[in-house]
């Protein structure tokens, strides 16, 4: 990725960058997308006997939204229990924590088989009221029960220095160093006979009895099936955008004393809510890991105050907290029942898979998905299979897709206002905005030296209007979620091609 601000995660190892392919290879199975999903999912394949090809558009793995993630691993499900279970029912959303519980053990398997230290714990998860009061906790204490899942009331959690009132121990959720850990997946992929390709950016899949995958630059790499587990899918024909959302969440690490941030993990009930963990730091210290301040990609300017708040809110409750040592965010899909996309994709699309729309949990989301879709190729049954399916029918959940279709309509009337400055002389020096020139809207970028990057500011993806992201200098549409750096390249999709460059002066 190339964020203006980097993540409390970072590795340089030569394992996480590969040659992009050449002639016209084919596999049995090719996976598109270098993230936990991707790695995960070539993994168990190669580790089954499949010859794999995992094909990155980024210059390492685990560079896309998995190098910005807080990596939780937890079974309490992002958006509770208790709504996922008045959308879905009880039987589904006891079959969701079951197949997240299997997502943190099969991480911890991996990492014990191939000898990946990745700070892997296996930590308490505490869930606590919020400033919206403890009728949530409530609430989802009483699902909890009714689900049979494990938990502990607590009269407060172990926040030492601020009073939560009540809140809920949920056991055996966990956390890691998610770059160290898909570092050893990528060297365990080639141990297996598994090939990865960095810099091999995929514009477009062909399915059938012979699926292929085309690059731009004109590579081809053939396959009896694919994988697209690329955050979000890039292909309209899955027919998948209208049932994502994509969210922008934010992240703030903090250095504290060494053996001053409890080892769990924290939620709060407050919507967006906020959630908490700690890592070790280079120099020995703690870090304090809290995240929140979720909008929809594309609809908020205001990225450096809600670091702000976030950083005020850790204070409040963490008072040993120090230093703001990283600020960053990252990219979340969110789904109408708030459960993955994960299986066959829809429609006539022979041997064409789909891992996407993690809602808020990417690192057992992805873990979870891999393992469904290894199991669909490779024949085998897998119990989680209807829960996740990407043609499912929702009903229950149509006033939260009918709601954010109709935000997604909404935003097209941009196209019907004025610039957000009068001339591309208004915009100062290291920033961007939105001009009105005629009918056109054109994005233009000012750099530090005065250098203007003129762009349309029509998304090539649907043709919706980007928008300014000051706080990672991006590019971000408001209408699914294609985020494009300041001179207009692609960072992240569905789009896959950059904003049309109209004039660099």
């Amino acid at each position: 990725m190339t964020n203006a601000t980097s993540s409390v995660w970072s590795l340089d190892d030569p394992a996480r960058s590969a040659a992009p392919p050449g002639g016209s290879p084919r596999y049995d199975v090719c996976v598109i997308g270098g993230g936990i999903a991707g790695l995960t999912t070539a993994y168990l394949l190669a580790s089954a006997g499949k010859s794999v090809a995992v094909l990155e558009s980024k210059p390492v793995v685990a560079g896309g939204e998995t190098e910005f993630t807080t990596a939780h691993l937890a079974w309490v499900i992002d958006d509770r229990f208790t709504r996922l279970a008045s959308v879905r029912g009880d039987a589904a959303a006891q079959l969701a924590a079951k197949s997240h519980q299997g997502a943190i053990t099969l991480i911890e398997q991996i990492a014990q088989r191939e000898n990946i230290a990745c700070d892997f714990q296996r930590l308490d998860g505490y869930l606590f009221p919020g400033a919206d009061g403890p009728q949530k906790v409530r609430e989802e204490m009483l699902t909890l029960t009714r689900l049979g899942l494990a938990f502990e009331r607590v009269d407060r959690v172990p926040l030492p220095a601020h009073d939560t009132g009540p809140g809920l121990r949920c056991p055996d959720n966990g956390q890691f160093h998610p770059l160290k850990y898909l570092s050893g997946l990528a060297r365990a992929i080639r141990r297996h006979g598994g090939t990865i390709h960095t810099d091999a950016s995929v514009v477009k899949v062909e399915s059938g009895k012979t699926c292929v995958a085309h690059m731009r630059g004109g590579q081809q790499v053939a396959a009896d099936a694919i994988v697209v587990a690329t955050n979000t899918p890039f292909d309209s024909g899955l027919s998948l955008h209208f049932k994502l959302a994509a969210y922008t969440t934010y992240a703030v690490a903090l250095e504290a004393p060494a053996g001053t941030v409890p080892a769990a993990l924290f939620w709060d009930t407050e919507d967006p809510y906020h959630y908490v963990r700690g890592a070790r730091g280079a120099d020995g210290t703690d870090l304090l890991i809290v995240g929140g301040e979720d909008h929809k990609t594309g609809q908020a300017q205001d990225q450096q105050q809600r670091w702000e708040r976030l950083e005020a809110w850790t204070r409040a409750r963490f008072p040993q907290a120090g230093a703001v040592k990283h600020h960053w965010s990252g990219q979340v899909f969110e789904t109408p029942d708030g459960l993955g996309l994960i299986g066959r994709a829809p429609g006539l699309r022979d041997n064409l898979y789909v891992i996407t729309g993690d809602s808020g949990m990417g690192m057992t989301h992805g873990t979870l998905g891999a393992r469904l879709v290894a199991d669909l190729i490779l024949g085998r049954t897998n119990e989680f299979a209807s829960l996740y399916s990407p043609s499912r029918w929702m009903p229950a959940a149509l006033k939260t897709l009918l709601e954010e279709n109709v935000n997604l309509a909404a935003q097209y009337a941009d196209w019907l206002t004025g610039g957000e400055v009068a001339s591309v002389a208004s915009v100062p020096p290291g920033h961007g905005a939105v001009v009105r020139k005629g009918l056109s809207k054109h994005a233009v970028y000012k750099d530090e030296k005065g250098q203007v990057h003129e762009l349309s500011a029509v998304c090539p993806h649907l043709g919706g209007v980007v928008q300014w992201n000051p706080g990672e200098k991006t590019w971000d549409c408001p209408c699914h979620g294609s985020r494009f750096t300041c001179t207009g390249e692609v960072q992240h999709g569905p789009a896959v091609e950059g904003l049309k460059v109209i004039e660099k002066k």
